[in-house]
C-alpha cells in the first residue's frame, strides 16, 4: 500500500508540473507576426468554388498508375505503412488502418483553403504485386493474395527537407498561421507532433519552401487522444457532438481543441505523450477572432457538394458522407457566426 501511495504522489507531481508548463506555454501566444523570405505556410487557392475535392491536390492526372509493386515496409509512426512503386515508377506511401480514410478527406480540405497537402488517393481494394506473406505490423489489415483493402496511397510533389515547430516557426502570429490553428480544430486533428510538420521544396516553384502539416490522419474524431485509437480517430459520434468554439472573449476565441487526455489514462498512455499534449493546448487558445473569421470565410466558399466529394474520395458510405459533411458545415457556421 505504501508503494502504491508513493506511486500516486509521484504521478501527481508530474501532472502538476505538466499543467504548469502547459499554462506557461499558452501565456506566450501574443507575439508579433514573423515573415519568411524563402517559404510559405499558405497560398491563395484561387476560386475555391471551382476546385475538385474528389481528386484533390494531385488531380485525376496524377493518381497512381496501376499496377503497384511492393518496395518495403515502413515501421515509423503508429499506423501500418509500406512503400510501393506504380507503373510510372513513382513511389507512394501506403497506409492501412484507422487513419486511411480521415487523412484522405482532411488533406483535401486543407488544400482547398490554401494550405499544403499531400497527394493522396483511397482504394477500397488495391492489388499489390510482390506483397510479402507477412508484415511486421498490420498483418490483419493487409488482406490476402496481394489484394489490400481500404488503403490510402500518398506522395508529396516536392522533396521533404526538414520539420518545423509549432512554437518556433517563421509564421508564428500571422493570420495564416492562426488560420492553420483553427483548421486543426475544425478537423479535430489532435496529433500535433512537430515531426508531423514538414518543410518541402515545391516542384512547381523552384526554391520555394512549403511549410505543411504533413500528417492529418487523426482527424474527424475526438478533440484529443482518448483511451484507444478507435475512440479517437474517425469517430463520427464524438466529432458531431463536440462544438468547435469554447469561448469568445473580446477579440479572441478559445477552441474546444486540443483536449488533454483524461487523467485516468495516465496508467495506459506514455508519460511523454501526456506531457506533450498538455504543452500544446495553447494551439487552440487565444486565437484572434478576426483570423478565425478569415479562415471561416475561406471554408464557407466551399459548396456542400464539394465537401461531400472530399469524404466520397475517402471511401465513406453515402450515409457517412452526409453525416460528416453536416457536422463539418456546422463547424464552419460557428466560425462565420463570430
Amino acid at each position: 500500500m505504501n508503494q502504491y501511495v508513493r506511486t500516486l504522489r509521484s504521478r501527481g507531481a508530474i501532472i502538476a508540473l505538466a499543467l504548469f508548463v502547459g499554462a506557461a506555454a499558452g501565456a506566450q501566444t501574443d507575439q508579433h507576426a514573423k515573415t519568411s523570405a524563402d517559404g510559405v505556410i499558405w497560398q491563395d487557392p484561387g476560386d475555391e468554388r471551382s476546385l475538385d475535392l474528389f481528386w484533390g491536390p494531385g488531380g485525376e492526372k496524377h493518381q497512381p498508375q496501376l499496377p503497384v509493386v511492393f518496395v518495403d515496409e515502413d515501421t515509423h509512426g503508429t499506423s501500418p505503412k509500406f512503400d510501393v512503386r506504380d507503373a510510372n515508377d513513382k513511389k507512394w506511401k501506403a497506409k492501412l488502418g484507422l487513419e486511411a480514410k480521415p487523412e484522405t478527406a482532411a488533406a483535401r480540405l486543407m488544400w482547398a483553403v490554401g494550405y499544403g497537402a499531400n497527394e493522396n488517393y483511397f482504394f477500397h481494394e488495391l492489388q499489390v504485386t510482390n506483397m510479402p506473406a507477412r508484415l511486421k505490423r498490420g498483418q490483419s489489415l493487409a488482406g490476402h493474395g496481394g489484394i489490400v483493402p481500404d488503403v490510402r496511397l500518398q506522395r508529396h510533389a516536392g522533396k521533404r527537407i526538414g520539420d518545423w515547430n509549432w512554437r518556433n516557426n517563421p509564421f508564428y502570429g500571422t493570420r495564416e498561421f492562426n488560420g492553420l490553428r483553427v483548421m486543426m480544430g475544425v478537423l479535430s486533428n489532435w496529433d500535433l507532433k512537430d515531426d508531423n510538420n514538414g518543410i518541402f521544396d515545391d516542384e512547381k516553384h523552384s526554391g520555394q519552401r512549403i511549410y505543411e502539416v504533413s500528417d492529418v490522419g487523426t482527424a474527424f474524431g475526438t478533440a484529443g487522444k482518448k483511451y484507444s485509437n478507435k475512440d479517437s480517430k474517425g469517430n463520427f459520434a464524438a466529432y458531431r457532438r463536440t462544438k468547435l468554439i469554447a469561448h469568445v472573449q473580446g477579440d479572441y476565441i478559445d477552441l474546444n481543441f486540443p483536449q488533454r487526455p483524461p487523467l485516468t489514462s495516465l496508467f495506459e498512455l506514455e508519460w511523454r505523450f501526456f506531457f506533450h499534449q498538455v504543452r500544446i493546448e495553447w494551439i487552440g487558445k487565444r486565437i484572434p477572432r478576426a483570423d478565425a473569421k478569415w479562415i471561416g470565410s475561406r471554408l464557407a466558399q466551399l459548396s456542400p457538394d464539394q465537401i461531400r466529394d472530399a469524404f466520397r474520395a475517402a471511401g465513406y458510405s453515402p450515409e457517412q458522407i452526409d453525416s460528416y459533411s453536416q457536422a463539418l458545415l456546422s463547424r464552419i457556421q460557428e466560425l462565420n457566426n463570430l
